[in-house]
């Protein structure tokens, strides 16, 4: 069904928009069709092309002229002279009707009946005269652009057999076989003959291990290990990281160069020393965070697993380890005894003698061929062969959410041969049974094999083994084979290999600068050497006292060049390291605390921290992330009238506040009445109301959080209620009838706990969701013996009833069928044929078939209608977003904050909700008036009438029920069909999972003659399903519609919101998950992946030509009339893709375009994958993956940043993960807030750090003109040892630690704030160029203004060269602590006031320290009391210090003046905002002045504001120098109605 929406969702567009990479490119040269044929001729055609991050690139290799012939000209050939006007807007066509099946497309939905007639007059109402363009012509375009992809890539594979590439080869070829197969034995394994085979014996296998055919070998050990380092690794690993940072190598080469005799002027081991403790400490940082990893690795080794093994074998080892593992698992064996005795085919061994043949042993210790036996919700320790289960018919039930991320539980059953003989120990042990499995390999969805038993052969498929990583559910015992152990098994098979060590994305230009600054000290030596020989020619030849004093050429080469190395600082790297740990702890934000688990933020690695505030991508899973493993049955739709269902809500929130209750943080939270800026907060009056008006507030909770309707809809309480005092009406009838359905029409099966509370098992947690949802409503599901349910329930007189409804047969659901049905035999005797199944399914079996359909396609056409408006009205607002530079006009900026500071002081009590208020305003401004979009149809109106459920209808009285629905459309089919697909795709809109149930009773002679057809099919021995489903059409067929119901697959708190979030920042958000397509879209819209009105483009390798769709859709999509596109790949097609270089180079072109991408069915090797391709195809891109289960963990280590949920789904993602948070809401915090203030402290420090030691050892080069260039310092040398470590090293390390832009509040409500950080504005060449420079000018004032004095002083004070170098020393330890800690620190603390009091006073008393215990010898510094007696006591030495630092100040302040008055920056603006009282204050203010708020409260006045300026658009807040695709201009607020003609400019986040 399509979606019909009354409230829209607001238009969205991506703030990730791809440039083309031909750079000439317009969209003017496009040549577009004179007639509308498409949106794309009603407005500025969208460039989602275009992008000013970085390039798109699928080489390094490649220069920019070949990306650009081999990309965008397949896309916009400039030269074909076969295009005309129609060649464009034929694929627009092609693939908005490939996109069919869905949600939110123009397109009709065929039902299964449709006659070639019905089909095309359907068509006809979608076509808008497209199908009149000529295919032939679209064919060969689509030709001519693959062609050019084809040419590209040919040109990369001669690019590939290049020299540079055959040296690669030839390196990799060489280190393979010398290192790792020579040295470290690693030689990879040939495939086995036919398999592994694999007998089945008891207990054998723990007394002689099997042999693995393939090395000759022992079997692997179950030992697994996600750690990145062993103890033989981590040595050379570490020195391959640490040196590979090029400061750290280039002081090695420093290091070597002081070791050798008469090279060094400043000692032999002055660099070397301190190099191994710096490297020393960064590897022991590296070494403990990866012994937390493997700390949680024995976790699971160490994990009891039983084996078989009936010889005592573990019981005889000599392992104190063991032993303790099998003393515990014998007090957990004598406690479960009672239970154990209960089972059913294994009871006749659960005696204490058969119990003893169980051995508990470590995971760790399992060998292939054991024998393991799994109790209900036991974790699976390897991959194994069902041989036996307890379940009804041998079924056991597995849970793989960690696997493929499914929710559903999967039935496995032992092979038939296997179960007869392997029911009993004694049969185990005695039926020389041989299993043949497959060599390990990645793929989990296929699996071959084979089992013999007494000569007889039956193949192994996926129904017989249960993989490591899955969870028995539902069943109470299985006995399986190992087939695989440790890093063979399939989970570990899709893991990373050999993961190396993460580093971050700044280090690459660190790199670049240590080069540069390599080359600058080259120079200095250069330019000190050349002097030097000018100075021996014009002096030193003539000086009689050094005659015979020439230096050789190599001292003075050298010399120089350890003279000048510290320009780049040895304590670069470790600074930056303390910076990091400080970091650390700030990281343990309570704002990251989920209460409810009592998890806080964990932090695994402190390497990466800065690349949290650089993401450009989050992939993320769905199942554990997205949601929370829970479906809710949420809505219902009855004979015309819509229903919410929130019962749940209710008890979770009774629940939650009894928790909160019982004391902890949440409560205290919750006392104080300020929810924490990253929680999603109730809808604040106080912010709300006076800038948004005649906006209607839901009274529920889930109205509130995901309902988009305009008008609410009563709650099942009020359908109960109604039932009840009107039991005898049609619609009463009816709504019991679907009640019956709901309860029945399942497999569910209850469960009485121990103390006493019903609980149900089911296969599907849909499933469960239904029938929790019919004991809510009064229909509950106490029991199901052998073929019989038996429901309780209440007589409309109020009498508890209790019945039996014998079920006589039940056809399951499947995939292809798409529904289920179950046959009961009525309490009354009659034969009822229920079913539930997708409405596209059902609706083709309905009684009224062709009614329904007709009713389908009118509801397909008012949805169609009403989705093309919003795609205008999201276009509309897009193309009035980016408006051009010269629109900006910040001289409204003093209106904007002329009145902020008149209330400030009676408002500072409200800003404790900033952000999350702010946010509410600008997510209502982005919707604009599509809330009073118009209607299209009369229909339309009265149509949602019925199930508007009036504050009076609920006050009280069997009155007030009498309206509450509406008799006669429950008595008119066309109307029922009506609303219900109406209602249908309203649910489905708010992604929630739609059911139809319908039902119709037969005569006992027709099901008797079709259990015959039906009993046949079953014992059928060739194409038994088949027949099977041939069987279920023939009574699957004339039914009555019962009703729809909506189950929601509930999401995390905070998850649209954090995406929405995430896209204003933009960052573009994946969702890669192994679930099915269908489930993967629903998510996607309930999570706000895709908008009601997105374009889905689905590319399934079993229905479409790959070439020709993605060809079509890279069409669509670059001409930029798109306004939200979403590409949706399962594992297959994705598969398929990777097999052919072109389509997979078109693929990537493709997806980097798009909005979003969801990739469903995906296996974690595929995860990891489509991770690394984006990596590759986007270089300058840093991607972050998200996920909780073992099935994520190749993707997190894929990825530059990887984040562990600590899910329902165990820890395995978590302890391998660089960073581990409870719940996915807590994302927008840690990289929107901590990661900007991250990355901005990391990029402060650097440039802080290399701007200090240029302005104070450029004094020192300079110096060298004065000396004859003799390498003389003109600091002391105990003062110059200890310059970075005790006077200058404080101050940049207080920065990189607490340094803060903007407050926490602003960057949550003003997301695209993060973009900073994406564009490396705080850290990049200009920006190292600007403060080098500014080093520069700084260095030579002070040399100068100090030279100036001391070349004047008279003869009678200290002219020495130590007063000389103290002075400037002085001026330099003061300036560089101003500059750092006043200037440059925008957060300042009580801790950086004191660091910077703690510097300059140190720098003082050592001055004192060294006057007096310095040595008296003779020198050219004389140090001994000479600050006291000589200089320090001289008015003019500190006059000059005093005047030089004023002049460096004033030049430093008035570069700063400059730069934010003429070239402001975003967060200098913002910063602007924060001091006149507020983000929040100042917008709410501006607001009132555009006059787009509610009128001011009595008792406060407007001021004096110019009535023009109150009609004039809001100014933008943007500096000048920000990227136009981010721009926080035009801040908006939705106008009244009588507003609504007048246009209106976009606004932040008002991207579609």
């Amino acid at each position: 069904m399509s979606n019909y929406n009354d409230d829209p969702e607001h238009a969205e567009t991506s703030r990730q928009r791809y440039l083309p990479l031909h750079p000439g490119f317009r969209h003017e040269d496009v040549r577009v069709s004179e007639e509308p044929r498409d949106l794309a001729s009603r407005w500025p055609p969208r460039t989602n092309t275009e992008n000013t991050t970085h390039h798109v690139r699928f080489s390094d290799d490649i220069p920019y002229d070949d990306e650009r012939r081999g990309i965008d000209a397949s896309i916009h050939p400039t030269t074909n002279p076969r295009m005309d006007s129609n060649d464009l807007s034929q694929p627009q066509a092609s693939s908005s009707s490939k996109s069919a099946g869905s949600r939110g497309e123009w397109r009709h939905e065929e039902y299964g009946s449709d006659t070639p007639a019905d089909k095309g007059k359907s068509r006809g109402l979608f076509d808008h005269g497209k199908r009149s363009q000529d295919a032939d012509d679209a064919s060969r375009d689509g030709s001519f652009r693959l062609d050019n992809y084809r040419a590209w890539v040919n040109r990369q594979r001669k690019r590939a057999r290049g020299p540079k590439a055959r040296l690669e080869d030839w390196f990799n070829n060489k280190y393979q076989k010398w290192i790792i197969e020579g040295l470290l034995r690693q030689k990879p394994l040939p495939p086995s003959r036919d398999g592994r085979h694999i007998p089945v014996s008891a207990g054998d296998a723990r007394k002689t291990p099997l042999i693995d055919e393939r090395s000759g070998k022992h079997y692997i050990s179950n030992f697994i290990r996600s750690s990145r380092y062993s103890k033989w690794s981590f040595v050379p690993k570490q020195l391959y990281f640490q040196f590979s940072k090029l400061a750290n190598f280039y002081f090695l080469v420093i290091a070597i160069l002081q070791l050798i005799p008469g090279l060094s002027t400043t000692g032999s081991y002055t660099t070397l020393i301190p190099l191994l403790i710096f490297v020393s400490i960064s590897m022991a940082k590296e070494g403990y965070d990866d012994y937390r990893r493997y700390v949680l690795d024995k976790t699971e080794n160490l994990a009891p697993a039983w084996v078989l093994d009936p010889d005592g074998t573990v019981g005889k080892t000599p392992n104190k380890a063991k032993n303790k593992m099998v003393g515990l698992a014998s007090k957990r064996r004598n406690k479960r005894r009672e239970e154990e005795e209960g089972m059913t085919e294994l009871q006749d061994i659960s005696d204490y003698q058969g119990e003893s043949m169980w051995a508990a042993i470590q995971w760790q210790d399992l060998r292939v061929g054991d024998v393991v036996r799994l109790r209900r919700d036991d974790n699976v320790p390897a991959d194994i062969v069902i041989l036996h289960a307890t379940g009804h018919n041998g079924v056991a039930y597995i849970e793989t959410m960690a696997l493929d991320g499914e929710t559903n539980l999967k039935s496995k059953q032992a092979c038939s041969l296997l179960a007869k003989c392997c029911d009993t120990i004694e049969n185990l042990r005695n039926c020389g049974a041989e299993v043949v499995s497959e060599d390990p390999n990645a793929d989990l969805y296929n699996f071959e094999g084979r089992v013999t038993v007494n000569g007889e052969t039956r193949p192994l498929t996926m129904n017989d083994v249960v993989y490591r990583g899955s969870t028995l559910r539902n069943t109470d015992e299985v006995v399986g084979l190992v087939i695989n152990t440790g890093e063979e098994c399939k989970i570990r098979m899709n893991a990373n290999k050999d993961v190396r060590a993460k580093a971050p994305k700044m280090q690459g230009l660190l790199n670049r600068i240590v080069i540069f600054l390599v080359l600058v000290v080259l120079t200095l030596t250069v330019g000190c050497m050349g002097g030097y020989y000018l100075w021996k020619s014009a002096y030193e030849r003539h000086a009689q006292y050094l005659n015979n004093a020439g230096v050789p050429f190599a001292h003075i080469w050298f010399g120089f060049i350890i003279a000048f190395n510290t320009l780049i600082p040895l304590s670069l790297y470790v600074s930056l390291e303390i910076i990091k740990i400080g970091q650390f702890f700030l990281l343990d934000d309570v704002e990251m605390y989920d209460s409810e688990s009592n998890t806080p933020m964990v932090v695994n690695t402190t390497t990466i921290l800065e690349n949290l505030g650089q993401v450009n991508y989050v992939f993320s899973d769905k199942t554990g992330t997205l949601t929370e493993n829970k479906m809710r049955f949420r809505k219902l739709s009855v004979a015309g009238a819509a229903w919410l269902h929130d019962m749940d809500i209710k008890r979770d929130q009774q629940e939650k506040e009894a928790h909160t209750s019982k004391g902890g943080l949440g409560s205290i939270r919750q006392l104080d009445g300020e929810p924490g800026t990253n929680a999603i907060p109730e809808r604040d009056e106080r912010i709300e109301t006076p800038l948004i008006n005649n906006q209607h507030q839901p009274d529920s909770t889930w109205s509130r959080a995901r309902s988009t309707q305009s008008t609410p809809i009563p709650k099942t309480e009020a359908l109960l209620e109604y039932i009840r005092h009107n039991p005898n009406t049609t619609f009463s009838k009816k709504a019991r009838q679907f009640l019956l359905c709901v309860a029945l029409c399942h497999t569910c099966l209850p469960e009485v706990k121990e103390n006493g509370e019903l609980a149900f098992q089911a296969a599907s947690p849909d499933e469960l969701a239904l029938v929790q949802a019919a004991r809510d409503l009064g229909y509950l599901l106490v029991d199901r013996p052998t073929h019989s349910i038996k429901l309780e329930f209440q007589s409309p007189e109020g009498q508890l009833i209790s019945e039996t409804y014998e079920v006589l047969d039940v056809i399951e659901f499947s995939s292809k069928r798409k529904r289920m049905s179950i046959i009961i035999r009525m309490p009354d005797g009659r034969v009822c044929v229920f079913c539930k199944g997708a409405d596209n399914i059902m609706i083709a079996r309905l009684r009224n078939a062709v009614l329904a359909k007709q009713k389908a396609t009118t509801v397909e056409r008012r949805a169609s209608k009403r989705k093309s408006v919003e795609i205008e009205r999201a276009m509309s607002r897009l193309s009035s977003t980016y408006s051009p530079r010269n629109s900006i006009n910040l001289s409204r900026r003093s209106s904007m904050f002329r009145r902020g500071s008149r209330r400030r002081s009676t408002e500072m009590n409200r800003r404790s909700a900033v952000s999350d208020d702010l946010d509410t305003w600008l997510t209502r401004r982005e919707t604009m008036d599509l809330d009073d979009a118009a209607r299209y149809e009369d229909g339309v109106n009265t149509a949602r009438q019925s199930i508007v459920l009036s504050p009076v209808s609920i006050a009280g009285g069997d009155e007030a029920y009498d309206g509450l629905v509406d008799e006669f459309i429950a008595a008119d089919d066309g109307a029922i069909f009506e609303r219900c697909f109406q209602h249908i795709g309203e649910f489905a809109s708010e992604g929630l999972r739609t059911l139809l149930f319908a039902y119709r009773y037969i005569s006992i002679e027709e099901y008797d003659e079709w259990k015959r057809v039906y009993r046949a099919a079953t014992t059928s021995l060739v194409d038994r399903q088949q027949r099977i489903e041939e069987a279920a059409e023939i009574i699957e067929r004339d039914f009555n519609l019962a009703g729809a119901s909506a189950i929601e697959d509930k999401l995390q708190q905070g998850v649209p919101e954090t995406i929405e979030k995430l896209r204003r920042a933009n960052i573009k958000v994946w969702m890669l998950t192994g679930d099915k397509r269908e489930t993967a879209i629903n998510i996607a819209h309930s999570a706000k992946l895709a908008k009601p009105f997105s374009e889905l483009y689905i590319l399934d390798a079993t229905t479409d030509d790959l070439q020709e769709k993605i060809t079509s859709t890279l069409i669509d999509v670059g001409r930029g009339s798109v306004a939200h596109s979403v590409l949706v790949v399962d594992g297959h097609t994705l598969g398929m893709i990777e097999k052919d270089e072109s389509l997979k180079i078109m693929f990537y072109d493709l997806a980097v375009r798009m909005d979003s991408v969801i990739c469903c069915r995906a296996s974690p090797s595929q995860k990891a994958g489509l991770v690394q391709a984006i990596r590759e195809t986007v270089p300058s891109s840093l991607t972050l993956a998200i996920g909780d289960g073992s099935n994520d963990i190749a993707m997190i280590q894929a990825s530059h940043v990887g984040i562990g949920i600590s899910g329902r789904e165990g820890l395995q993602a978590a302890r391998v993960a660089d960073y581990s948070i409870a719940q996915f809401r807590f994302l927008q915090r840690l990289l929107l807030v901590h990661g900007r203030w991250m990355y901005l402290r990391t990029a402060k420090y650097i440039l802080a750090t290399f701007w200090k030691e240029l302005v104070f050892y450029i004094i020192q080069a300079q110096y060298q003109h004065w000396n004859g260039y003799t390498g003389t310092s003109i600091y002391e040398s105990w003062s110059l040892t200890v310059f970075n470590a005790l006077f200058t090293s404080l101050p940049v390390i207080l920065l990189g630690i607490f340094e803060k832009d903007l407050q926490a509040e602003t960057l949550l409500a003003v997301p695209e704030l993060y973009s900073f950080g994406q564009r490396s504005e705080a850290f990049n060449i200009k920006m190292y160029l600007g403060w080098m420079f500014s080093g520069a000018v700084d260095t030579i004032v002070i040399f100068m203004m100090v030279w100036g004095f001391f070349k004047d002083i008279l003869f009678t004070e200290n002219n020495s060269l130590f007063p000389f170098g103290q002075l400037a020393f002085t001026v330099a330890v003061i300036l560089i602590n101003v500059k750092i800690l006043i200037l440059e620190c925008h957060h300042k603390t009580a801790i950086t006031f004191g660091g910077f009091a703690l510097s300059i006073v140190g720098w003082f008393i050592w001055n004192f320290f060294i006057g007096g215990v310095y040595p008296i010898n003779f020198g050219p510094y004389i140090v001994r009391g000479s600050f006291v007696h000589e200089f320090g006591n001289k008015l003019g030495w500190w006059a000059t210090a005093g005047a030089t630092i004023a002049a460096v100040l004033a030049f430093e302040l008035g570069v700063t003046a400059l730069q934010r008055i003429y070239f402001p920056r975003d967060q200098h603006l913002w910063q602007e905002i924060e001091r006149e009282g507020g983000v929040a204050e100042v917008f709410k203010e501006h607001a009132a002045e555009e006059g787009r708020a509610m009128p001011t409260p009595a008792g406060e006045q407007r001021g004096d504001i110019d009535e023009s300026e109150q009609q004039r658009p809001l100014s933008p807040v943007l500096s000048e120098g920000s990227s136009g695709r981010n721009r926080f201009n035009d801040l908006y607020i939705p106008p009244s109605t009588a507003q609504q003609n007048r246009a209106i400019p976009g606004g932040i986040g008002t991207a579609v």
